[in-house]
Parts: structure tokens; C-alpha cells; sequence
């Protein structure tokens, strides 16, 4: 039973993704690592490969890995990238390899490009625009991220057309051609990117550690790349980001949405009903939880104390059977002894010798013994049928107690396995207005810890939810002789388990002036004639002085003597 309440509440949390998917996110990834003509590089490919597989992790509808394309393959992918990303709300690429930037116009070089001279940058190079209007169409976001700032060797062999045409080291500022557009650099305009000697690049390491986090807004992202960057190179190489968003968050990947409890009401009732521990408790849960997983319990734990209770009936009907049979046998036996007394002592009398007087002697010593044995026999028998009754009701009682404990445990493991539900990572699930985990009314925790409080003997109060100073005052007794320290401004869930996990009383009986303790109550205290209750709540003979003028009082006439007070009364003369 408890493994299918278990896999229950996991079931009610589970949501699926096909129905939750709210946006369509595209990438193109491009690693160009082995030029033809210049010394290949070590880590584009490797970048884009890590770069393709985190964005796949991040749940994005398509992505596109490309590696060493050359000039036309490189503007086909562009070409049918756009195409991809029309109906997108989120277009993401992403360019690992070597890019040049001339008179203030940035390219990016593909894997078979020559660049004789500036001539042929038109033919075999796509410069960074046609990348920005491949991603024109995306409805949300346009992201591009370029590790394209390394040392280029083709911007030493080019050849210039022109003397006063520039060529730049690393790459020229850009400015996005339109809204909800962010350019990121591996290193600001002007400044060469290192390419790394560990697996991936600078750039690409902290891309990978903070680009996809859930519900991270990405200028925060790539505020933490710059700042992972500037670490790991020692403040050499700098990322830089062109471009502006709005005002709202914008994640690659949106914030998990924490699953909504639909039985959270439910189990809250549960619990209550498992506190009372009665038929009728559970009765009422019942008649407003009729159906589920805690429902079949309820209904579980109310034939438990059904079956106890039949027991109990059970056990007393045996115990009062055993006490009308010994009852009947004690009789029945004093019926026979008297009957065989009457008819030995008529045959005594008939005999008169000293034999027959022995004889009559050692007789009624038998019988004497007989008897004794046969009442000691009955009283074994009615003490065994006590015994068994005893028993009976101490396994009522047990019973009763283990229902109510499994129920209690049953909750607790209600409740670690909706926790552990909400905390489970699910990057596929996107972003969905949060709601709050539900949680206990704390005049709900002010009643229970009432009642329980009550229920260990330190609260004289009744159990209303109003957390006052008597109630407070409870909290107290109970931190002095369960020698704990519970806050007692308000009333916590810690303090409410502590005083329902003990089972017995806590707080000692505390009987007022003029009472005495009578097993788990208070009883007036009475005092005998010629006793009185003095101030210290005990009985004390009343003095002889007083008695008389006591008598005296009430034998007085009604008028013409002297009053006086003895003892909180009034005496006249």
C-alpha cells in the first residue's frame, strides 16, 4: 500500500512536456578547424560539437551542426537557417573559427578560402551581416555568438587593391540591424580571442557553464562569461556584447514551473481525520474526499478500527461470559457441599459411638479440603478469564495505536515524495506561471498543537485556533517537563510534531484549593464530622472551643447576644 501511494503522488506531478511546450528555439552551430590554406585550428570543432549537445540538452526544437564548411556550403546553411527560423521565437548562432574584419566590415572565413588579396573577400568569405539577416525572421530573440577574434594569419599574407584599405585586428564593432537582437564577442572590437590549450576554448568553457541555466535571463548569462573569461585569462581577453533586449526576462531555457498538488486540501483533512483517530473522523473525510489514492486509505484505516472495535465487543462478551460461568460453578458448588453436609451430618447424628464422631470428623475434614480446592479452582478460572480479557483489550489498544501511527507515516511519506517531486530537474519543461506550494493554515497549526497539548495534559484550554497566553503558557509547561525549547510566540509545525509524537502525558495533574488527584481527574475534597478543610487544603480536626460555640450558634435566639467569626463564620451569642 505504501508503494502505490508513492507512485500516486509522483504520478500527479508528472506533466507532459508535448503539452507544456509553449515556444519553437532554433540553433545552427559552425566549427571550422581545418583550413586549406593557412595552419588548422584546435578547438572550433570540438566547441561546436560541445556548443550543439548543450543546446540539444536545453530541449531546442532543431540544431544544426555543421563543421569545416566552405564558402558555398557555408552560405547554404545560412540560407536554409533562415528558413528554419521564420516561424522561431528563438534563433540562436553560434560561429567557432577564423574571421577578418576590413574597413569596418567583419567576414567570416570559411574552410576553403585563399584570400590572395582583398579582391577576393566578396568570393570566398560571407560577411556577418548575411548572418544577421539569416536570423531577421525569429519572433523573440536573435541571438549570435562569434569565437571568431583569434590571431588571423590570412590578415598578414592578403594582399590590398587599394593602399588606404584597412585591415583590422580581430573584429570591428557591429551594430544589430534590427530589435531583440544581441551580437556576443569573444573579445571586444580590436582584441584577439585565445584559442585555448585545454579541451574547449575560454569562451566556449563559460558558454557552456552558464549560457542554458534555467530561467537565467541571458545578459546576466553572458555577463557571467565575461566574468569566467577575464578569470581564466588573466584579464587578457575580454567578451563584449552588441545589442539591446527589453525589460522582461529572457532565457534560452525557461524556469521550471513547480507542479501544482491537487491533493493538497486533501491530505491536509487526512492528517486531521488520522489525529482524531475515530470512525466518525474518518466518516467525515469521506464524505468530502470520496475518491483516490487517500480516500481507499481513509477507508482503510476505518475498517482497522472497526475490526478493533469488534474485538473489544468481542473480548468483553468472553469476559463477561467467564464471570457468569465462574459465577454459576461457585454456586453450584456451595449447593453440593451443603447438600452432602446436611446429608452427613443426618447420618452423624444417627450414630452416637466415638468411631462414628472420628468417623464424622475426618469427614467433614474432606470435605472442608474438598471445598477449599474446588473454590481455589474457581477463583484460577475467573482469573484467567481476567487475564484473557486484559489481553484482549491491550490488543485493541495496540491496534488502535498502530493505525493511527501508520497513518501518520503514510502522510510523512506524502509529503517527502511531493518534495522530491517538485525539486526534480526537467529542462524540457518550459516556462509556466509558478504557484506557491501549498501550505497549512496557521490557525490549523494553532488548532492541532491545541489539541495535542491538551491531549498530554498541559492545556486546560479548549482547541480554537486563537494562539492566546493560556495557549502560550501550554507551549511552556510543555518545553519545561519535555525539556525542549519550541518558540511559543506562534504555533510551528516543528513544536506541533514534537507534542503529537508523544503518546503519554507530559504535564503533571494540577489540582486546585480544596481538590485531590483522582487517577487522571480532580475531585472535591470532603471532610468528615468534626473536620474541617483548612487553607492548606487538607482536612484538620476542629478545634472542641469552636465545636461548642458552634453548637451554641445554632441553639442561640435569634436577637439580643454578641457576634464573633471563627473560621471564615459568623457566631451569635
Amino acid at each position: 500500500m505504501r508503494s502505490a501511494l508513492l507512485i500516486f503522488l509522483i504520478g500527479l506531478f508528472v506533466i507532459p512536456s508535448s503539452a507544456t511546450r509553449a515556444e519553437k528555439r532554433v540553433a545552427l552551430i559552425v566549427g571550422i578547424s581545418r583550413y586549406q590554406q593557412v595552419p588548422q585550428l584546435g578547438n572550433p570543432v570540438r566547441d561546436s560539437e560541445a556548443m550543439a549537445a548543450l543546446f540539444k540538452r536545453a530541449g531546442f526544437d532543431v540544431v544544426d551542426n555543421q563543421r569545416d564548411l566552405g564558402v558555398a556550403e557555408l552560405r547554404r546553411a545560412l540560407r536554409q537557417f533562415s528558413e528554419v527560423s521564420r516561424d522561431a521565437d528563438i534563433a540562436v548562432v553560434y560561429y567557432a573559427g577564423h574571421g577578418i574584419e576590413v574597413d569596418g566590415i567583419n567576414y567570416l572565413i570559411p574552410a576553403d578560402a585563399k584570400l590572395l588579396s582583398d579582391f577576393d573577400l566578396e568570393d570566398e568569405t560571407v560577411q556577418l551581416d548575411r548572418v544577421l539577416r539569416s536570423l531577421e525572421s525569429a519572433k523573440r530573440l536573435k541571438l549570435i555568438i562569434l569565437d571568431a577574434c583569434r590571431d588571423n594569419p590570412f590578415a598578414k599574407t592578403i594582399k590590398r587593391t587599394l593602399a588606404s584599405r584597412s585591415i583590422g585586428r580581430g573584429l570591428a564593432e557591429v551594430e544589430p540591424i534590427g530589435a531583440d537582437m544581441l551580437i556576443a564577442f569573444a573579445a571586444k572590437a580590436g582584441a584577439v580571442a585565445s584559442d585555448g590549450d585545454a579541451e574547449n576554448s575560454p569562451f566556449a568553457t563559460a558558454l557552456l557553464n552558464h549560457l542554458t541555466e534555467p530561467g537565467l535571463d541571458l545578459r546576466i548569462a553572458l555577463g557571467r562569461v565575461r566574468d569566467d573569461v577575464l578569470k581564466l585569462t588573466g584579464h587578457r581577453q575580454e567578451p563584449f556584447v552588441y545589442g539591446s533586449l527589453g525589460g522582461n526576462t529572457m532565457a534560452l531555457v525557461p524556469q521550471q514551473a513547480r507542479p501544482v498538488d491537487p491533493d493538497a486540501e486533501a491530505r491536509v483533512d487526512y492528517e486531521l481525520a488520522a489525529q482524531v483517530g475515530t470512525n466518525e473522523a474518518w466518516d467525515s473525510f469521506l464524505a468530502r474526499h470520496n475518491t483516490g489514492m487517500l480516500a481507499e486509505l481513509a477507508r482503510a484505516q476505518s475498517a482497522k478500527l472497526s475490526n478493533a472495535q469488534r474485538l473489544r465487543e468481542k473480548a468483553d462478551d468472553a469476559r463477561r461470559q467467564a464471570e457468569v460461568q465462574a459465577a454459576e460453578k461457585i454456586a453450584e458448588i456451595r449447593r453440593q457441599i451443603e447438600e452432602r453436609s446436611a446429608r452427613e451430618m443426618a447420618e452423624v447424628k444417627r450414630k452416637l459411638s466415638e468411631q462414628t464422631k472420628q468417623d464424622l470428623e475426618e469427614t467433614r475434614r474432606q470435605l472442608e479440603d474438598n471445598a477449599r480446592k474446588q473454590l481455589e479452582e474457581a477463583r484460577r478460572q475467573i482469573e484467567v478469564a481476567q487475564q484473557q480479557a486484559d489481553a484482549a483489550r491491550q490488543q485493541i489498544e495496540d491496534a488502535k495505536r498502530q493505525a493511527i501511527a501508520e497513518a501518520r507515516r503514510q502522510v510523512e511519506e506524502a509529503k517527502q515524495a511531493a518534495k522530491i517531486a517538485s525539486l526534480a530537474p526537467n529542462p524540457s519543461i518550459p516556462s509556466e506561471p509558478q504557484q506557491p506550494p501549498a501550505q497549512m493554515d496557521p490557525a490549523d497549526v494553532a488548532r492541532l498543537l491545541q489539541a495535542h497539548l491538551k491531549r498530554v495534559g498541559c492545556n486546560s484550554g479548549g482547541a480554537d485556533g486563537n494562539w492566546d497566553d493560556g495557549s502560550r503558557n501550554a507551549l511552556k509547561l510543555f518545553n519545561k517537563y519535555a525539556h525542549t525549547s519550541f518558540g511559543v510566540q506562534v504555533a510551528s509545525l516543528d513544536a506541533l510534531d514534537a507534542v503529537r509524537a508523544r503518546t503519554d502525558r507530559i504535564c503533571p495533574l494540577v489540582c486546585g484549593k480544596g481538590q485531590r488527584v483522582d487517577g487522571d481527574r480532580c475531585v472535591e475534597i470532603g471532610c468528615g464530622s468534626g473536620f474541617f478543610l483548612n487553607s492548606n487544603g487538607a482536612c484538620e480536626k476542629r478545634p472542641r472551643a469552636a465545636e461548642q460555640r458552634e453548637h451554641r450558634s445554632r441553639v442561640a435566639p435569634s436577637g439580643g447576644g454578641r457576634c464573633f467569626s471563627f473560621q471564615g463564620r459568623s457566631y451569635c451569642e
